[in-house]
């Protein structure tokens, strides 16, 4: 498959979600995200979690507390 083609096959997929204000490249954190919610299910502060996840994924505490903004964020709604 070459790039076209998967623009081709995925472009509206990926035009609705930057419309909605995501953006695209963020799939590659929802592991992240996931981990940040059960640990906050736990009830673990979320400082720790910040701090756990930054060592656990190689970042910043700063990308971590910016990443689960994000993900935690609605949709615009006026774009969907």
């Amino acid at each position: 498959m070459t790039v076209y083609e998967a623009l081709k096959l995925c472009g509206g997929v990926i035009e609705t979600l930057e419309k909605s204000g995501v953006k695209p490249s963020d799939h590659k954190y929802v592991a992240l995200f996931e981990d940040y919610r059960e640990a906050k299910q736990r009830g673990e502060k979320v400082c720790y979690i910040v701090a756990c996840l930054a060592q656990q994924y190689g970042m910043s505490e700063r990308n971590v507390y910016d990443i689960v903004k994000r993900l935690a964020a609605d949709c615009k709604a006026a774009s969907l």
